[in-house]
């Protein structure tokens, strides 16, 4: 692990001129009464991510302009939500570092590495990211890729203590931000893809010792101590389920707490693997996975359960963004939870009771027709089984909505969703058998890649930003965008609703209407929530800029470098953006020996390891490296690579377990043949047609 503290004169005097002081529970749960500051996820307990400061505001906010930016030197992806305390941001990187800085000039004052190792990538599913911090007393607190929870000395980024919260040589990581709720720090993990068992617990933040855990699966067999809730959820579950899998539920990214309440409520994950036929053979809704669970913050005791989408078989996570309020509904106030979910319906949930209010779908959806509201469940419409044939289904994995935050606006009432309409072909894998070296959804994807075209339409307006009324379940307003991925909110009393975008704008919306009132290019594309905060009487909007994720690889093709950054605005500022380097393109062409028969076998190996971060085809946004663009140097050590771990240290361990020296040869003749085509005149020439065509994804959710 490596520290660096910054001394400097000026640094060290305007360290101490911040006022550092603890932050408690209490401050949290009074943070309306302090929006000047931003000290836990979604700023306040219930995870709304409205910041009722308003000196930027429709009137204003022409005048926003960048005061300050801070290169991360990363490039990989980029979701943190940065935390503000008492004029200092802290914020996290990639591969789990973190960093924090002079919230008024943005200057360094420690940086800590926590030195995940490189090889440890294979086991992300969705590249090395990680969604920020948690801060309490005189800590901060970081869930590292490998499992580590730390706990740092927020004034010097010193390591105060270190708890390993999975199981080390299993494939989990953490890529969430850590939540602390009375005297607890509340973490979770991912890796349900991979063959992990999901759980979720909770640490003392003065100690690190573990006060509870929750599993969200049974095990094969029945545990002396097993609690209340695995045995009911064991009764969801076939006898002959694919025990081996771990069955999946992972906790990965969303909580939320109801203080009053005492409530603690916690999304989880998917199945794995992700065919129901297959992993739970004569049904079962297969709990915990997809579900919302509430459960006492004290004991980890379980008080009451929806689940979204029983025996979840699309990846249809609950995990998103969950949010609290008290709204009228039909005369009546309600404590509610929202949440848009990855399987395309919007929820209204009693949050005391777990009860159903209301449910409608907020994107194109074919899988399921509505949601009954007596039982709470959907009503599928057969469409969405591929156990058997293959199926184009809505949403697709990456679903109507991922880990991107909305927001709910205290003054208008609205929810804003950062929405993806989209289509994913899904092909059973008949022949399926788990292998803990690779991903395990129960997937073709080799059958995929042989009967689908690369040079593929792309859909139209994948990506908006729509605003619902949670109380009617409807669209008020909607702006769409050509292409990118999708990029969290903010919320402002100011009457405006911040949003970043692929293409490197930060953009300003009216909150009634979603007029565009303002825009600034910064060059760098953006995916992370923003965050507005105030120090010295002025207002502050900042936002941690980078792609990546689990869609960085399989979007459109950017045209930049992708240099992390983190850019901060205000009234009247006049930073320049930073000069982004174009990103090379190129093809060093080289020959390859093999027949044809052997590029089909490569094409086969390439499905299984390594179309997950190289893309379908070999194609790749450019984010992970796109393979047909390697230069002469890179071919001549493509085994040193693959086989070798020549570039562990840098995320691409060795794949020795489980390919051999024919096998990535294999891999390599058929990268090069897609090198080889992408050059073709012909091929130019047709990707030149299909980038002008669209297919709206109403026409296949239909």
């Amino acid at each position: 692990m490596k520290i660096l503290l910054i001394f400097s004169l000026s640094l060290l005097l305007g360290f101490s001129s911040l006022g550092i002081q603890a932050v408690t529970d209490q401050q949290i749960v009074n943070a309306n009464q302090t929006p000047v500051q931003w000290l836990t996820h979604g700023r306040t307990y219930d995870e709304k991510r409205f910041s009722p400061l308003d000196q930027i505001n429709q009137r204003t906010v022409r005048r926003l302009g960048l005061t300050w930016s801070y290169a991360t030197g990363n490039r990989r992806g980029m979701e943190a939500t940065p935390i503000v305390a008492d004029g200092v941001m802290y914020i996290t990187t990639a591969w789990s570092r973190v960093a924090a800085l002079d919230a008024k000039s943005g200057k360094l004052l420690w940086v800590f590495d926590p030195e995940v190792p490189g090889a440890k990538a294979r086991d992300a599913c969705c590249d090395v990211v990680n969604r920020g911090l948690a801060i309490w007393g005189n800590k901060v607190f970081l869930g590292a890729l490998d499992g580590r929870l730390i706990a740092l000395n927020k004034d010097t980024g010193a390591v105060v203590w270190s708890k390993q919260t999975t199981e080390v040589g299993k494939p989990y990581t953490i890529t969430g931000a850590p939540r602390i709720v009375k005297g607890k720090v509340i973490i979770g993990n991912g890796g349900a893809e991979f063959g992990v068992r999901g759980y979720f617990s909770a640490y003392a933040v003065e100690t690190g010792e573990m006060v509870w855990r929750f599993y969200t699966v049974p095990t094969q067999f029945q545990e002396s101590d097993e609690s209340q809730h695995i045995s009911m959820a064991r009764d969801t579950w076939s006898p002959d389920s694919l025990w081996e899998t771990g069955l999946g539920g992972t906790v990965w990214d969303s909580f939320a707490y109801d203080p009053e309440l005492n409530l603690l409520y916690v999304g989880v994950g998917n199945a794995a693997q992700y065919n129901r036929a297959q992993r739970s053979p004569g049904g079962g809704d297969n709990l915990f996975v997809a579900s919302i669970l509430a459960v006492n913050a004290d004991t980890g005791e379980l008080i009451w359960h929806y689940q979204t989408t029983p025996a979840e078989s699309w990846d249809y996570t609950a995990t998103q963004h969950m949010i609290l309020a008290d709204i009228s509904i039909l005369g009546r106030q309600r404590k509610v939870l929202m949440q848009a979910p990855k399987n395309g319906f919007f929820y209204v949930l009693d949050r005391t009771t777990g009860e159903l209010i209301s449910a409608k779908n907020y994107v194109p959806v074919n899988w399921a027709s509505h949601i009954d509201p007596e039982t709470g469940r959907p009503v599928e419409t057969g469409l969405g089984d591929w156990s058997q044939i293959q199926r184009m289904i809505s949403p697709s994995i990456v679903g109507g909505h991922n880990w991107h935050p909305m927001s709910y606006s205290e003054a208008t009432g609205l929810v804003y969703i950062p929405t993806i309409h989209s289509v994913y072909a899904f092909k059973a894998n008949t022949e399926y058998e788990f292998n803990p070296e690779t991903f395990n959804t129960g997937e073709d994807f080799a059958g995929l890649m042989a009967t689908s075209p690369d040079t593929m339409p792309r859909f139209c307006s994948p990506t908006r930003l729509t605003a619902w009324d949670p109380v009617k379940q409807k669209q008020v307003w909607q702006v769409k965008f050509s292409r990118g991925i999708s990029a969290g909110i903010l919320s402002t009393g100011g009457g405006l609703v911040f949003q970043g975008a692929t293409d490197g704008k930060l953009n300003a919306y009216r909150d009634a209407d979603g007029a565009l009132l303002w825009s600034q290019q910064v060059n760098v594309g953006i995916m992370a929530p923003p965050v507005s905060y105030e120090v010295d009487g002025v207002q502050y909007i900042a936002v941690v800029a980078g792609l990546g994720g689990s869609q960085g690889g399989h979007q459109d093709e950017f045209d930049n470098v992708n240099a992390g950054h983190v850019f901060a605005f205000r009234l009247d500022g006049i930073f320049p953006a930073p000069d982004i380097a174009p990103r090379v393109t190129r093809v060093d062409i080289v020959e390859s020996s093999l027949g044809m028969d052997e590029v089909g076998r490569g094409a086969d190996l390439f499905a299984v390891h390594c179309l997950r971060c190289h893309g379908v085809f070999a194609k790749s946004s450019g984010l992970y490296p796109d393979l047909r663009f390697s230069t002469k140097d890179v071919h001549s050590a493509w085994q040193a690579i693959v086989l070798g771990g020549m570039l562990a240290d840098k995320g691409m361990a060795s794949f020795s377990d489980s390919l051999d020296a024919n096998d990535v040869t294999a891999i390599h003749s058929y990268v090069i043949s897609q090198a080889i085509r992408s050059e073709q005149l012909s091929q130019r020439l047709i990707k030149g047609v299909v980038d002008r065509i669209c297919i709206p994804a109403e026409w296949l959710a239909e």
